[in-house]
Protein backbone atom coordinates (compact mmCIF):
# COMPACT_ATOMS: atom_id res chain seq x y z
CA UNK A 1 0.00 0.00 0.00
CA UNK A 2 2.64 2.69 0.46
CA UNK A 3 3.83 2.17 -2.53
CA UNK A 4 0.51 3.03 -4.12
CA UNK A 5 0.06 6.06 -2.02
CA UNK A 6 3.46 6.83 -2.97
CA UNK A 7 3.54 6.93 -6.38
CA UNK A 8 -0.45 8.43 -5.98
CA UNK A 9 1.11 11.51 -4.28
CA UNK A 10 3.77 11.67 -6.85
CA UNK A 11 1.44 12.10 -9.84
CA UNK A 12 -0.83 14.34 -7.60
CA UNK A 13 2.16 16.69 -7.40
CA UNK A 14 3.06 16.33 -10.52
CA UNK A 15 -0.89 17.30 -11.95
CA UNK A 16 -0.71 20.22 -9.78
CA UNK A 17 2.28 21.45 -11.24
CA UNK A 18 0.80 21.45 -14.60
CA UNK A 19 -2.36 23.22 -13.15
CA UNK A 20 -0.53 25.60 -11.67
CA UNK A 21 2.07 26.94 -14.83
CA UNK A 22 -0.64 26.77 -17.55
CA UNK A 23 -2.87 29.78 -15.74
CA UNK A 24 0.06 31.34 -16.24
CA UNK A 25 0.51 30.66 -19.74
CA UNK A 26 -2.85 31.77 -19.98
CA UNK A 27 -2.10 35.34 -18.06
CA UNK A 28 0.69 35.38 -20.90
CA UNK A 29 -1.19 34.43 -23.81
CA UNK A 30 -4.06 37.30 -22.54
CA UNK A 31 -0.94 39.69 -22.75
CA UNK A 32 0.12 38.83 -26.02
CA UNK A 33 -0.31 41.81 -28.09
CA UNK A 34 -2.17 41.22 -31.75
CA UNK A 35 0.47 41.73 -33.83
CA UNK A 36 2.80 39.62 -32.08
CA UNK A 37 2.10 36.42 -34.07
CA UNK A 38 5.07 34.54 -32.99
CA UNK A 39 4.72 35.04 -29.44
CA UNK A 40 1.21 33.88 -29.50
CA UNK A 41 2.07 30.47 -31.55
CA UNK A 42 5.23 29.65 -29.09
CA UNK A 43 2.79 30.45 -26.17
CA UNK A 44 0.25 28.33 -27.62
CA UNK A 45 2.48 25.57 -28.47
CA UNK A 46 3.84 25.65 -24.42
CA UNK A 47 -0.27 25.76 -23.35
CA UNK A 48 -1.00 22.82 -25.84
CA UNK A 49 2.10 20.36 -24.72
CA UNK A 50 1.34 21.26 -21.14
CA UNK A 51 -2.18 20.73 -21.17
CA UNK A 52 -1.95 17.28 -22.50
CA UNK A 53 0.90 16.46 -20.44
CA UNK A 54 -1.34 17.32 -17.40
CA UNK A 55 -4.09 15.01 -17.98
CA UNK A 56 -1.80 11.83 -19.23
CA UNK A 57 -0.82 13.00 -14.82
CA UNK A 58 -4.24 13.07 -14.25
CA UNK A 59 -5.03 9.79 -15.37
CA UNK A 60 -2.45 7.43 -12.67
CA UNK A 61 -3.53 10.10 -9.86
CA UNK A 62 -6.95 9.53 -9.85
CA UNK A 63 -6.28 5.33 -10.44
CA UNK A 64 -4.07 5.00 -7.47
CA UNK A 65 -6.21 7.32 -5.34
CA UNK A 66 -9.15 4.73 -6.13
CA UNK A 67 -6.90 2.11 -5.51
CA UNK A 68 -6.14 3.60 -2.17
CA UNK A 69 -10.00 4.39 -1.66
CA UNK A 70 -11.70 0.89 -3.27
CA UNK A 71 -8.77 -1.71 -2.89
CA UNK A 72 -7.45 -0.71 0.29
CA UNK A 73 -10.23 0.56 2.16
CA UNK A 74 -9.12 4.27 2.80
CA UNK A 75 -11.72 6.37 4.07
CA UNK A 76 -13.79 3.67 3.68
CA UNK A 77 -16.68 3.33 6.99
CA UNK A 78 -17.83 5.10 10.12
CA UNK A 79 -15.87 8.53 10.60
CA UNK A 80 -14.30 9.08 7.49
CA UNK A 81 -16.40 12.46 6.49
CA UNK A 82 -12.84 13.35 5.23
CA UNK A 83 -13.16 11.88 2.77
CA UNK A 84 -16.25 12.52 1.27
CA UNK A 85 -15.27 16.19 1.45
CA UNK A 86 -11.90 15.26 -0.40
CA UNK A 87 -14.15 14.26 -3.03
CA UNK A 88 -15.92 16.56 -3.54
CA UNK A 89 -12.69 18.47 -4.04
CA UNK A 90 -11.68 15.94 -6.61
CA UNK A 91 -14.56 16.55 -8.47
CA UNK A 92 -13.78 20.04 -8.20
CA UNK A 93 -10.35 19.82 -9.42
CA UNK A 94 -11.20 17.94 -12.45
CA UNK A 95 -14.10 20.51 -13.28
CA UNK A 96 -10.99 22.81 -12.85
CA UNK A 97 -8.99 21.12 -15.38
CA UNK A 98 -11.77 20.85 -17.55
CA UNK A 99 -12.30 24.50 -17.46
CA UNK A 100 -8.44 24.85 -18.47
CA UNK A 101 -8.93 22.75 -21.77
CA UNK A 102 -11.99 25.08 -22.46
CA UNK A 103 -9.91 28.22 -21.95
CA UNK A 104 -7.27 26.87 -24.08
CA UNK A 105 -9.85 26.27 -27.04
CA UNK A 106 -11.05 29.62 -27.02
CA UNK A 107 -7.10 30.96 -27.20
CA UNK A 108 -6.70 28.37 -29.94
CA UNK A 109 -9.96 29.84 -31.80
CA UNK A 110 -9.11 33.68 -30.89
CA UNK A 111 -12.24 33.66 -28.98
CA UNK A 112 -11.35 34.72 -25.47
CA UNK A 113 -12.38 38.11 -24.00
CA UNK A 114 -10.96 37.49 -20.47
CA UNK A 115 -8.11 39.98 -18.87
CA UNK A 116 -5.23 39.14 -18.16
CA UNK A 117 -6.22 39.92 -14.32
CA UNK A 118 -8.55 37.46 -14.94
CA UNK A 119 -6.55 34.75 -14.88
CA UNK A 120 -3.88 35.39 -12.25
CA UNK A 121 -7.47 35.07 -10.07
CA UNK A 122 -8.22 31.91 -11.78
CA UNK A 123 -4.76 30.85 -11.17
CA UNK A 124 -5.46 30.82 -7.25
CA UNK A 125 -8.21 28.28 -7.65
CA UNK A 126 -6.08 25.19 -8.04
CA UNK A 127 -3.90 25.93 -5.00
CA UNK A 128 -6.70 26.81 -2.52
CA UNK A 129 -8.30 23.46 -3.61
CA UNK A 130 -4.77 21.78 -2.61
CA UNK A 131 -4.35 23.10 0.91
CA UNK A 132 -7.86 21.92 1.40
CA UNK A 133 -7.33 18.38 0.38
CA UNK A 134 -3.80 18.24 2.25
CA UNK A 135 -5.36 19.49 5.17
CA UNK A 136 -8.62 16.85 4.97
CA UNK A 137 -6.24 14.00 4.52
CA UNK A 138 -4.26 15.02 7.17
CA UNK A 139 -6.09 16.03 10.08
CA UNK A 140 -8.72 14.33 9.24
CA UNK A 141 -11.00 16.67 10.78
CA UNK A 142 -14.63 14.62 10.62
Amino acid sequence: MLWVKSFHIVFIASWFAGLFYLPRIFVNLAMVPPESVAERERLMLMAEKLFRFTTMLAVPALALGLWLWLGYGIGLGAGNGWMHAKLLLVVLILGYHHACGKLLKSFRTNANRRHHVWFRWFNEAPVIMLVLVVVLVVVKPF
